[in-house]
Parts: C-alpha cells; structure tokens; sequence
C-alpha cells in the first residue's frame, strides 16, 4: 500500500509530530507499507514571525492533485495547517477516503497566547476531522476528551521509541551538582517550563531545548544551565546521565520525551494530566502530583531498571503496525456506509473499554 502524508509540520521543527511520522515511514516497509510525504518543502512557503522554523505553505488543491496523481492508495492528514486544509479540500471533492489525526492541543495553544475561547477554535477542529473515515489520537484522555466535544470515528494510534538511541548504555559523566533535575522540549509559553524552573530543587536544573520564550527564562532563572538544541544521541546521553525528567507541560497530548527518558532509564515527574497520565499513569515509573516540587524529589526514588524495562515495550513498529491498522479499518467502514460506522463507533467503545481494563464482547 501507498500512503502519502499530508503534514504542514516538518524539518527544521523537532517535535513530536515530526519524530512521529519519521519514524512510522521507516517502520513501514517490512509491514508492507510505503509511506511518503506532502509537506511544506513541496510549496512556496513563508516562515511565521514568531516560530522562525515553521513554515507556512502556500499550498493549493491543484498541486495536491497532481501529488495524488502519482499512485497512491490513501491519504492520511497530519495536521489542519495550509496542506492539510488543501488536502481535505482534494478529497472531498473528489470523493477520496481519507484519515485525519489530532496531534496537537491547539485551542489551548491559542487561548494561552491570546485569550481566544478553546470552544470556537475546537468547532473548526471538529469541522476538519469529522469530513474524514477517522480521526487517529494517541490516548485515552484524548479521545475521551473529543468524543466528549463531538468528534466522531476516533482511532487509537501510540507512539513509540528509538531503543538503539535512547537507552542507559547513553549515560555520560556530567559535571554538575546532584541531584540532576532534567527538561527538555521547546521553550514555549504552552510548554509551562516556567513552572519546573520556579521549583524549589536541590542540585542542579538543566534545560534542553530552544524556543521564543528562552532568552526571557534564561534571564530570569540564571541558576538553571539552558544547553541549546540537542542531536538525539545529545539527548539519550542527557537523559541516561540524570537523575528525574521533569516535565511540566499540562497542554501536551502524549510526549513522545517522556518515552525516550524512560528507555534511558530516567524517572519521571508530572502534573497528573493528559499525556503524562496516559504515559506513566499507573506504571510507577514516574509521579504525577500537582505538587511538582514533590514529584520530582519522590521520583528521585524510583529504580532506574524499572523505567528503562517498562519502555521497552513502547517501539516504532507496533507504532506503525497501529497507524496502517487505522487506516485498514476505516477504508473497509467507509466502504459499509452506515454500518461500517456504526461498527467503527462500537470498536472505538471496546478500545477504550480495554483501555480501562475491562471485558468486552465482540
């Protein structure tokens, strides 16, 4: 099967998206799958003033069709920025099936910067993914949280990890007083990275990452060491040298570094929201408190074996083998017409019933 991604987020960024659909394309191939790219490299595109790495394309259908022309078999929708608009717009009127997936909280994005009610930015979101065959999330909460403000036809789709990078054979001497208290990710307002710096710690922070908001924190938290963008083999070195990841976000949908300091063997501590929940929840690899300062010393407890042994359960491939699952579903439910909705409706329910841990009949 060809499938091609439509995605307005790509290189330079690094984030979770990104590393998402990098990863999936390289797991595909043994599955049976090709997976290929519509991104903001394809169109004339022009950077946005505050996100200097993000590209806004100018995208058009016309040029999505003549992409589409070249042989593929489905088309999956990444994201709800130009291409993904431009895509939508294709396949809806050219009557093709396509998949959708929700990555990104971004009305609580938006209304942390300028206030905007989530309420009306969600009603265009709803509007976007419903027109396709399903909408893949990567988490329970998630896709209880937009069940519950009418998205329809919600797909369960994990995320997974590099373990030839990011494990505890990593670890690397760091010259700094313990114990090691460790971010990393963008330096956003959304982010919340105020919150982990603000703490009362003993030892040292140390802040991985780039971002519009650095050289303000860096100014007002000069006791932290702000260590600039880092290659993933960087990254594992810094996890598997630390003592406690310590992410502070309570906007993210999943955080693809809470697995990748796991498999280093760190420890986590969280807010108790999504992501973090859906992630650790439950596993007694992290602790997730709303008391942050007191997540992260207790985490200090927690065995590193135990960390690094429950993610390894988390790979790529079962990642990739979820995705073109989803899309296998919902191109034989959007064949049934009504029924086949009615029994993706009912699958989604005994997902979630599994999910809770409980017995479902089929």
């Amino acid at each position: 099967m060809r499938i091609l991604v439509a995605t307005d987020a790509w290189r330079p960024q690094v984030n979770g998206v990104v590393r998402s659909l990098e990863s999936i394309a390289q797991a595909a191939p043994p599955l049976g799958a090709e997976i290929d790219f519509l991104t903001p490299r394809d169109f004339n595109s022009f950077p946005m003033p505050t996100y200097r790495e993000i590209s806004l394309a100018l995208a058009t259908p016309r040029a999505v069709r003549r992409r589409l022309a070249e042989g593929y078999d489905h088309i999956h929708i990444a994201t709800e920025g130009p291409i993904g608009l431009a895509a939508r717009a294709v396949c809806l009127r050219d009557k093709r099936v396509f998949t959708t997936s929700f990555h990104t909280r971004f009305p609580e994005y938006i209304h942390a910067r300028t206030g905007l009610p989530v309420g009306l930015a969600y009603a265009a979101l709803r509007r976007f993914h419903n027109a396709g065959a399903g909408v893949m999330v990567a988490t329970p909460s998630l896709a209880r949280e937009l069940d519950a403000r009418g998205f329809r036809r919600l797909l369960r789709w994990s995320r997974g990890v590099d373990h030839s990078i990011f494990t505890p054979t990593a670890k690397i001497p760091l010259d700094f007083p313990r114990p090691i208290f460790l971010y990393a990710g963008r330096l956003a307002v959304e982010k919340n990275v105020e919150a982990f710096l603000a703490l009362d710690l003993p030892g040292t922070k140390l802040i991985a990452g780039d971002g519009p908001d650095r050289a303000a924190l860096e100014a007002r938290f000069p006791d932290a060491r702000f260590l600039g963008f880092k290659t993933p083999s960087e990254l594992a070195a810094l996890y598997a040298s630390s003592d406690v990841f310590v992410f502070p976000s309570r906007t993210d949908t999943f955080g693809i570094v809470l697995l990748e300091a796991l498999a280093c063997g760190l420890p986590v501590a969280a807010y108790p929201v999504m992501g973090p929940l859906d992630v650790v929840g439950g596993s007694n690899v992290g602790v997730l408190d709303e008391d942050l300062r007191a997540a992260a010393l207790a985490a200090l407890d927690i065995p590193r074996e135990a960390a690094h042994a429950y993610a390894c359960s988390f790979t790529w491939e079962n990642c990739a083998r979820e995705f073109l699952d989803n899309i296998a579903y919902a191109r034989g439910a959007a064949s049934l017409g009504a029924v086949g909705l009615a029994a993706l409706k009912k699958s989604g329910e005994q997902r979630e019933a599994v999910d809770k841990g409980q017995t479902v009949q089929p």
